[in-house]
């Protein structure tokens, strides 16, 4: 063992299966000892694979005999056409077409927008919202400390949004690991137990989105875009109930 200090990129590496043998040791072991984080990786396993069997009918599926370069090459040589080459590309259109519609119906959005958000939100909720010995990493007096610590992490300005017109205190945040690089996650508490997480991280796509409601489980909650910058909050209520708890979330972070 090296004791050497285990760190997100090793995290989504142990995910993809690519450590050398004596790190993934050091990494499962780490994982054996720390269940809050082995449930995050398992979760980060899940959306992998997710993906995988959502592109897998598309990447079985067999070349079409009128595409095979082979094919196409002894057929330029027998007949030379124009005609041919265009019919060639609408095919190749349509199945490029085909293939991203059967991604729409499968993902609903491209793997590193909004509904990869939405679903990174909802399992830090459902990992770090029933704890109620460390819900959090860095707690509401040491805000300060908080936001410098995540926008430095994000190599992006981070707006810490005041809830407190709305009912909700701020508890802390911590930083998550997320198959999209690290994301800053806020909580807060009604005082009656009813706790919300706002989770804000840099967007790979969708640089821009409109507010979208989701749910899942016992959690709903609404994400979107703004300036290359993603957000959801989520929490255990109807969603319609949090949407003007998630405007007032849009409108602090548009303001600054």
């Amino acid at each position: 063992m090296t004791n050497r200090p285990i760190t997100e990129d090793d995290l989504h590496a142990y995910v993809d299966g690519v450590l050398e043998p004596g790190r993934e040791a050091e990494v499962a072991a780490y994982l054996e000892g720390h269940p809050d984080m082995a449930r995050r990786v398992s979760a980060f396993s899940d959306q992998r694979d997710l993906l995988r069997k959502a592109l897998a009918p598309i990447a079985d599926e067999p070349l079409p005999p009128q595409l095979n370069l082979s094919r196409m090459i002894e057929n330029r040589r027998r007949r030379p056409s124009p005609v041919w080459w265009a019919v060639a590309a609408m095919l190749m259109l349509s199945i490029g077409g085909l293939g991203g519609w059967v991604m729409r119906g499968s993902l609903q959005a491209s793997p590193g927008g909004l509904a990869a958000l939405a679903q990174e939100a909802a399992d830090s909720y459902s990992v770090y919202a029933p704890d109620r010995v460390r819900p959090v990493e860095m707690r509401a007096s040491d805000s300060a400390q908080l936001v410098q610590w995540v926008s430095n992490r994000l190599r992006q300005p981070v707006t810490l949004p005041d809830l407190t017109g709305s009912g909700y205190r701020l508890m802390g945040g911590r930083l998550i690991a997320t198959s999209h690089g690290p994301a800053a996650m806020f909580m807060y508490d009604d005082d009656r137990g009813n706790r919300l997480v706002v989770l804000t991280r840099p967007m790979i796509s969708e640089q821009s989105a409109p507010m979208a409601p989701h749910s899942g489980g016992d959690v709903s909650g609404f994400a979107w875009a703004d300036g290359g910058m993603g957000y959801s909050l989520v929490g255990q209520a109807a969603a319609e109930s949090l949407r003007p708890i998630a405007n007032e979330v849009r409108r602090q972070a548009r303001s600054t």
